[in-house]
């Protein structure tokens, strides 16, 4: 079998444990136990887009929320923008959709079953990335466009970090935000 030049390249890379994945040849084994839970989140292209950054991440599941699109409508049809700006990822990265009424019960179970639940929003409890350590079993939610992560979310999380901005704007896009955060210790 001929090794396609992307994956001699990974090959090359300075960590050798490998697993099976989606690049030829393997890809690093993953440090982290990672969930994404897309809170009410309106756009079907940034929820593509966080299919695609979670698959390449290694996330091992996302929930989505409310009124999120999911990647299969009601009718059990897929839904064009998820699949076409996921190229296929949200066929590939396990996922569940939640009402609005069961927040609850999926934060308990999360909690019981070792996961840290971190809301990634601006308040004035949050902490910055840059001095966030990442746990072992993390569970990171991402919120509305608009309005942020919901208050029910931001009641029960452990904690609630922000990315820091630099310029005029007050945040990223929620999907930047999701590769940011993803991708800082994966």
């Amino acid at each position: 079998m001929t090794i396609p030049p992307i994956a001699q390249m990974v090959e090359q890379l300075p960590f050798k444990e490998m697993v099976p994945g989606s690049i030829p040849g393997g890809r690093t084994t993953l440090k982290h136990e990672v969930l994404v839970i897309l809170d009410n989140i309106r756009s079907a292209h940034n929820v593509g887009s966080i299919f695609r950054t979670s698959d390449g991440a290694g996330v091992r599941k996302i929930y989505l929320i409310g009124t999120t699109p999911t990647p299969i409508d009601r009718f059990g049809r897929e839904v064009g923008e998820i699949k076409k700006t996921s190229l296929g990822a949200s066929a590939m990265v396990p996922w569940e959709y939640v009402t609005n009424d069961n927040i609850a019960t999926l934060a308990s179970k999360l909690k019981e079953d070792g996961y840290t639940v971190i809301v990634i929003e601006q308040t004035d409890k949050s902490i910055s990335l840059d001095d966030f350590k990442m746990p072992t079993k993390v569970c990171y939610i991402f919120g509305h466009e608009v309005d942020g992560v919901g208050k029910d979310w931001l009641q029960v999380a452990d904690k609630v970090v922000e990315i820091l901005m630099k310029g005029q704007k007050e945040s990223l896009n929620v999907s930047v935000t999701a590769g940011i955060v993803l991708f800082k210790n994966a």
